[in-house]
């Protein structure tokens, strides 16, 4: 193989203006999608109240954007196309301080040095608008209203190899609708309308942030999320979290905006990815839209040509609010489910069959039935039994005048898996197993945190037969084991002996359950690393202890789970992201019997 000939000396050089604007057009020009960004955020900087969008051919034939802003006036139209030329900043001070969406005076002439660009605006003090094409720098007389109109026309043209790296029309026409609607979401006081080929693909008049948000998120989030909100005037956040349920296999529903911008920022993705992980296991991904706001001196936007990156001045306190106000918000319990928001129905007349909850009792004094909030207590050292008592067939039937709990109360257990309830709304179907879980889940972690995992020694030790390097795990961790509340010895050098479990999980299989947590002790390695993974070992350890399928309960025992339910944070979904439990409203029973028609 020849070598390559010897690089040739050359002189240094300026380069030309057109090859210069070139050169930048590849930073900010990178796509259609990328030009109708561009001119969506100028049109928001002018003060728009009306947007309108139209692409032709995915956008490479023809993007225009017309807006009913202050417009340009006839003497400025011919510095809108130079390079570095703004109205937005003029000094250094204002630009670290930036509070508009474009700042650096380069977009549009990026553009015009890939395609043909046309301007009409008109500001509301001209008496007719005015327009100048790119190509012949020449004004002229033009029909419009107030506001401005960019039309792009047969991008890259003046590039022709760059065509080669576009997808599909179609593939493009999807980038700019996500382009719009990334922007739209930050600004629901705008209306905006856009076309395909003609064909209208969006209208939306200005409207609440959340219902703006909500409509990007899909209709199925509609009665599956929780609104956050948290920090102060200086330093505040405000979204919509799509329940864990919700979850994805791909992150195309995660919109973050920093001022009004969308932005990609590690520091932001890493808070809201550790605020799920509690609720959300392996590849599946959540849905948000979370709108932080601070000082614009506490954030640098001039860090990435497409404006899509910043930088914080203090990024762990912006790290921690965002964390704190996520994870609060799902830590909700099931009775803040919007599903159930705003519940104070009462039982209905002549319910059969309701027993009203273990933690229910009669009166003598009035003989009538009373009902406490707290959660029905079931015993720390016997939680996956449900030691309550059963209630007398005299006890049946609650008060009609009493509150119904939000998941209502037991009716009865289906094919051992499923209870069934009935509430105000009409009936909730909950699965028992994955609803324990995560009731075990929580206290498991809360004693951690308290008091640390109390153990209860087994009266016989079950011992089971062991992999040699399971054997070698329990030599070398006993700490490990230990700090989550198991004593394990080793019988020889195929056997294990469990000598002691934590209190919580006394009633489950002892051997199953040290098998788990080896399991997850030989992955995680040494002890620092499995502290980082302590959350991950609870919940296998509760998955274990959980009641299991064709465990027989009775009606105080349903109920005294979904109490739990009702005061257990997280409680919509178990440790794997599933939902626990589903509502049916008397609205949907009706349509499915086809009653009242």
């Amino acid at each position: 193989m020849n070598s390559p000939p010897p690089p040739q000396r050359r002189s240094i050089r300026p380069l030309d203006d057109t090859l210069i604007s070139q050169i930048a057009a590849g930073e900010v020009v990178e796509r259609p999608a990328s030009v109708v960004k561009e001119l969506l955020e100028n049109a928001i900087d002018s003060g728009a109240r009306r947007i309108e969008l139209r692409i032709d051919d995915g956008g490479v034939r023809r993007v225009a954007i017309s807006d009913d802003g202050c417009g340009i006036e006839r003497n400025q139209l011919a510095l809108a196309l130079a390079r570095h030329a703004t109205s937005k900043i003029a000094s250094l001070d204002e630009l670290e301080r930036v509070q508009t969406l474009g700042f650096r005076g380069e977009a549009l002439a990026a553009i015009a040095s890939v395609a043909r660009v046309r301007i009409t605006s008109r500001t509301p003090g001209d008496a007719n608008a005015t327009t100048i094409d790119s190509e012949s720098g020449e004004l002229a007389p033009a029909a419009g209203g107030p506001g401005t109109t960019v039309e792009v026309l047969d991008l890259y043209a003046h590039t022709p190899a760059r065509r080669k790296f576009l997808k599909s029309t179609a593939t493009e026409a999807a980038h700019c609708a996500e382009a719009l609607r990334r922007v739209s979401i930050a600004h629901p006081e705008i209306a905006f309308t856009a076309y395909a080929q003609g064909r209208r693909t969006e209208n939306r008049g200005a409207e609440a942030w959340s219902a703006r948000a909500l409509a990007a998120l899909g209709d199925e989030t509609l009665e599956a999320h929780r609104l956050v909100e948290g920090g102060n005037e200086a330093l505040g956040l405000r979204g919509v979290l799509g329940l864990p349920t919700m979850s994805r296999s791909r992150a195309d529903r995660q919109f973050l905006f920093v001022n009004g911008r969308f932005v990609r920022d590690r520091v932001l993705g890493h808070a809201v990815r550790q605020a799920y992980a509690d609720f959300l296991h392996g590849d599946r991904q959540p849905v948000y839209a979370l709108f932080l706001r601070l000082d614009p001196a506490l954030v640098d936007a001039n860090v990435h040509p497409a404006k899509i990156e910043v930088r914080f001045r203090d990024p762990q306190a912006v790290h921690r609010l965002v964390f704190n106000a996520v994870r609060d918000a799902l830590r909700a319990t099931a009775a803040e489910h919007p599903a159930l928001a705003g519940d104070a129905g009462r039982m209905p007349a002549g319910a059969p069959g309701l027993s009203p909850s273990a933690s229910a009792w009669r009166a003598p004094a009035q003989g009538a039935w009373r009902f406490e909030a707290r959660a029905p207590g079931v015993d720390a050292a016997l939680a996956m039994a449900f030691q309550a008592p059963a209630a007398s067939p005299a006890e049946a039937a609650p008060d009609a005048s009493a509150p119904i709990p939000p998941l209502g109360y037991a009716i009865a257990q289906l094919h051992g898996v499923y209870i069934v309830a009935q509430n105000a709304r009409g009936m909730v179907v909950v699965d028992m197993h994955a609803a324990h879980e995560r009731v075990v889940y929580e206290k498991l972690k809360r004693a951690a945190d308290e008091r640390g995992l109390a153990m209860q020694a087994l009266l016989i030790p079950v011992a089971f037969r062991a992999d040699p390097l399971d054997v070698r795990v329990v030599e070398d961790e006993p700490e490990a084991f230990a700090g989550l509340g198991i004593e394990l010895g080793v019988m020889s050098p195929t056997s294990i002996a469990v000598r002691a479990v934590p209190a919580l999980l006394a009633a489950g299989d002892p051997a199953a359950l040290a098998r788990s947590v080896i399991a997850e002790v030989r992955e995680a390695g040494a002890t620092r690393a499995l502290a980082q993974r302590r959350d991950e070992l609870l919940a296998t350890m509760a998955c274990h202890g959980a009641v299991r399928a064709n465990r027989r309960l009775s009606v105080d025992e349903m109920n005294a789970l979904l109490r739990d339910m009702e005061n257990t944070a997280g409680a919509d979904q178990c440790n794997h992201g599933r939902p626990t439990w589903i509502q049916l409203g008397l609205a949907d029973l009706d349509r499915w019997f086809q009653r009242g028609r």
